[in-house]
């Protein structure tokens, strides 16, 4: 998805996004395991899986219990139905187990509420086999048919036709969805439900990462309720997962959401009592409160960050927060890179987009606009994806000499700017177009003088963050900013909708008979492990083009208080609340 990142220069800021949503040589920190207390193997084993007992998570002290006190911007949604940004999500997350749940430290898919599943030899028909002991938070049971429920509400149209979820595509590849998704169909026919505990999948093709697709938390089931009253279970949902609504609460937009532990949540039952999400207007203003002890879990804006290590301590994994390491700065799963318009008559030179990449000082932008708080990008997949591969893209370098090397053969020098600096006048002017909030500017004038630098002259061109995205969905601009965030932590997940030809995200325009077909074929890959590597072999072939050019990786920047004594916080910056704990 692209992004809703909290994008940070000297004045932080929410970028809104539409939905669909390390320097070199430096190692990626240790990821820590999302925590539950039912942890197997094989995304696609077959046979049940064994369950470890459920059991109680206490402090040092012995004691349990403490509500924490987190601070998120305005959700959109805290509804599986419309989870399409970083702040519902990290809400609906809480309340809501979907089918899978993945373990960033041993990149594996773990059970959830799905206790195994198996696929046949095509990669087209997924059977998952339920949670005996799953019910919802008003007791009815989980079955197969709240899952039916929940895909289908996500999808249809009617479910709320004043406000339609935009995240549906999640589920476009099962029999059933384009007739649904328009209006035509009443179900997802590829959906079907044997008994309670047996949930079947038919997929229109071929599609070996499914499993981890319903990992998404909004793939989540639902109860009756959710067709009964839609505006209320909207503000306050039913969920199945370790958390649930405070009873007689709601969401109360601008202000809070309450939630409580869930004590007859079939995993392991949180230690916490529960959790308060203070909707905050802003990062700065959250800090401050977090400054003054009102808050547990916050964002530290970037000018604060050193001092911040300094007084709270750094956390050694980057992940986790323990008493007296506190601040969190792992790499996230995503990527700030140029789009490249690929059909404009001057950047569809290949040469030419490989030059502008190599002219760019990534840790320059890292070190001076992000203070350290971003990672210089060595490819357009993020590290902690499955299959990265350090410096995959070897022209995400700076290397202005060889920038210059490349730009001499085809565009010499033949006129100079305006303070006397030699100009490649054949090139033209090129237009550089990105979002006038969120401190892009400041990254944007960087990457100017860069160009500047090798000859090439750049104007920019600034504006709301709608206005800018239409021109890059009609091709109206040349280089434009972008960011990606992984739905799921996948190659497949950066390579079909950013490269695949003719999706809605390849705003590039790349097609390249060659990738769309190794792209096809790996999709179809049952083993892991050779899935992967096809991938991989896609990505390296990509990379040669250069459709577009990444610049950065994003890092976490969460804060805690010294009340708490062990939370882990994910590379797609879900907060594990399940397994977290306060001093006292």
């Amino acid at each position: 998805m692209d992004e809703k990142q909290k994008f940070q220069a000297e004045k932080p800021s929410t970028e809104n996004a539409k939905a669909s949503k390390r320097t070199k040589g430096e190692s990626l920190k240790g990821f820590k395991v999302a925590r539950r207390s039912f942890l197997a193997s094989s995304a696609l084993a077959a046979g049940a899986l064994s369950l470890s007992g459920c059991k109680k998570a206490t402090n040092d002290s012995g004691e349990m219990g403490g509500t924490m006190n987190i601070s998120i911007s305005e959700p959109v949604s805290i509804d599986p139905y419309n989870l399409q940004e970083s702040e519902g999500t990290q809400v609906g997350s809480q309340i809501f187990d979907s089918l899978t749940v993945y373990d960033f430290e041993n990149q594996e898919l773990d059970p959830a509420a799905a206790v195994s599943w198996e696929a046949n030899s095509e990669a087209t028909v997924f059977t998952f086999h339920l949670q005996p002991d799953a019910r919802f938070h008003n007791g009815e049971p989980v079955t197969a048919k709240s899952f039916k429920r929940g895909w289908e509400r996500l999808v249809n149209p009617n479910t709320n036709p004043d406000s339609p979820s935009v995240i549906g595509y999640h589920l476009a590849m099962v029999d059933g969805y384009a007739d649904l998704e328009k209006g035509l169909g009443t179900e997802l026919t590829g959906v079907t439900c044997p008994d309670d505990l047996t949930l079947v999948v038919k997929l229109s093709e071929p599609y070996a990462d499914f499993p981890i697709v319903v990992s998404h938390p909004a793939l989540a089931p639902v109860p009756e309720a959710a067709l009964e009253d839609f505006a209320t279970f909207f503000q306050a949902p039913i969920g199945n997962g370790p958390f649930k609504m405070k009873e007689g609460t709601k969401w109360e937009s601008g202000q809070y959401i309450e939630l409580v532990k869930n004590e007859d949540f079939y995993g392991e039952v949180p230690a916490l009592d529960g959790v308060y999400f203070n909707i905050q207007k802003d990062i700065e203003t959250a800090y401050r409160e977090f400054q003054a002890g009102n808050l547990d879990i916050v964002h530290v804006p970037t000018a604060q960050l050193e001092a911040a290590r300094q007084e709270y301590g750094t956390s050694e994994d980057g992940y986790t927060m323990t008493t007296g390491q506190e601040v969190l700065d792992g790499v996230q799963s995503s990527t700030y890179y140029l789009v490249v318009n690929n059909d404009d008559p001057v950047l569809k030179d290949r040469d030419l987009r490989i030059a502008i990449s190599l002219a760019i000082n990534r840790q320059n932008i890292c070190d001076t606009v992000f203070k350290g708080t971003r990672v210089a990008a060595d490819n357009i997949v993020p590290p902690g994806i499955i299959g990265y591969e350090e410096g995959a893209w070897h022209d995400s370098r700076y290397d202005p000499e060889e920038a210059e090397n490349i730009l001499n053969r085809k565009y010499p020098i033949d006129s100079t700017f305006s303070d006397g600096s030699p100009k490649r006048g054949s090139i033209g002017q090129i237009k550089l177009s990105s979002n006038i909030d969120g401190g892009h500017k400041e990254v944007m004038e960087v990457i100017m003088n860069d160009l500047k630098d090798v000859g090439i002259d750049v104007v920019l061109d600034q504006g709301e963050w709608a206005s800018i995205l239409n021109k890059y969905q009609t091709s109206d601009y040349q280089i434009g900013r972008l960011g990606w965030v992984s739905d799921y932590p996948i190659m497949d997940n950066f390579m079909y909708p950013l490269f695949y030809t003719g999706t809605g995200d390849n705003q590039s325009n790349y097609s390249n008979k060659e990738v769309d077909t190794l792209i096809e074929r790996a999709r179809k890959i049952l083993d892991e492990d050779q899935r992967v590597a096809a991938f991989q072999q896609v990505n390296r072939i990509i990379s040669e083009d250069m459709p577009v050019i990444p610049i950065l990786f994003y890092k976490l920047d969460y804060v805690g208080s010294q009340r708490v004594e062990d939370v882990y916080i994910d590379p797609q910056m879900l907060i594990h609340l399940e397994q977290a704990m306060l001093t006292f």
